[in-house]
């Protein structure tokens, strides 16, 4: 099978580099703009694998809001893995257009390029956001009420995924990650790894809210474990559906926190500042469905995923984590 990952320098694209690249099976293509991910971690990622050079493997520096550049990518493709987004609820209240560009126009870029070439499978990576503030678990019969216009960005997304394979056949499954976090991600500013970066450069983590606010963390590898199932299944009942993908559990930020500080060393504060506009107050997965017709199993449990992913920013120089908070704007 040829894939092309869009969005593979990112963390959750180079951990499913690495299960794809173990399972020997399949040619992969790699579609980045570089604006967050990093091509050292698909190198790490070859390396660790046997393979020597980038040129082993075809990446297409791109974007996919290029509709040319996507046709191109998409040529000779048996399945996308759609992973590429402007992510996050802040930078989308900052700058919505742009936010819209990215994630509704280059998604249907995508779309309407695998429908043409003959792509089989489309598989997009969604978020809980399209659902907005409603009582947890999160799961598929719920209405859409986005607070955000990253969730917006993202409903319409998977309404396009829908569309298409109403409408032209495209096989879209569409997956609702509930909050990722795992290894090379040093250059995200998501929870976990924010935590860790400003508690190795600045000795506090902050807070936004009271702490109490939950969220259900899943680590990359299991969301990995999941897309690779979704690539080698037979079943056809799964296209045109949407899976929620999390653990089902649901995790105080405080108590996040804390495992953190555990990890980092007591000296590390908590500091709590006002929350901020567009988050969701409690947020976890209902799996049920994704279980049932995915046969989805989460096996990374948290404390045991955060402990993993605190190893891995511990390998990197003190002076790379220092960057990535002045990169990622952590304060």
């Amino acid at each position: 099978m040829k894939i092309l990952i869009t969005g593979g320098c990112g963390f959750i694209g180079t951990n499913l580099i690495d299960l794809l690249l173990r399972s020997g099976e399949h040619e992969l293509v790699i579609l980045d703009n570089l604006s967050t991910g990093n091509i050292r971690y698909v190198l790490d990622v070859l390396k660790s694998n046997g393979w020597c050079r980038l040129s082993d493997l075809n990446f297409i520096k791109g974007d996919i809001r290029n509709s040319s550049t996507v046709k191109e990518a998409c040529k000779g493709v048996n399945a996308v893995v759609h992973l590429a987004a402007h992510a996050g609820v802040t930078p989308s209240v900052e700058d919505p257009f742009f936010d819209a560009n990215v994630n509704v126009m280059g998604t249907l870029n995508l779309l309407n390029a695998s429908r043409n070439v003959g792509v089989q499978k489309f598989i997009f990576a969604s978020s809980n956001a399209p659902l907005g503030n409603q009582s947890p678990p999160m799961n598929e019969s719920k209405a859409p009420g986005p607070l955000s216009p990253y969730g917006a960005s993202k409903l319409s997304g998977e309404g396009y995924c829908s569309a298409f394979f109403g409408s032209y056949g495209l096989q879209t499954v569409v997956l609702r990650f509930s909050n990722a976090y795992g290894p090379l991600s040093l250059h995200k500013n998501s929870v976990v790894s924010k935590f860790i970066k400003d508690g190795l450069s600045l000795g506090r983590l902050t807070i936004y809210g009271d702490g109490t606010q939950t969220r259900d963390f899943i680590h990359a590898e299991d969301l990995a474990r999941a897309i690779t199932g979704i690539l080698g299944s037979d079943s056809d009942e799964i296209y045109g559906e949407t899976f929620h993908l999390g653990t089902g559990t649901e995790t105080k930020i405080i108590d996040l926190a804390n495992i953190m500080r555990e990890l980092l060393g007591n000296g590390v504060e908590i500091v709590f500042e006002p929350e901020r506009a567009g988050e969701i107050k409690r947020n976890y997965s209902d799996i049920t469905k994704a279980r049932r017709m995915l046969g989805f199993n989460p096996e990374v449990e948290i404390k045991e995923g955060t402990t993993r992913v605190f190893d891995w920013f511990m390998k990197q120089s003190r002076e790379k984590v220092i960057n990535a908070v002045a990169v990622s704007g952590s304060e």
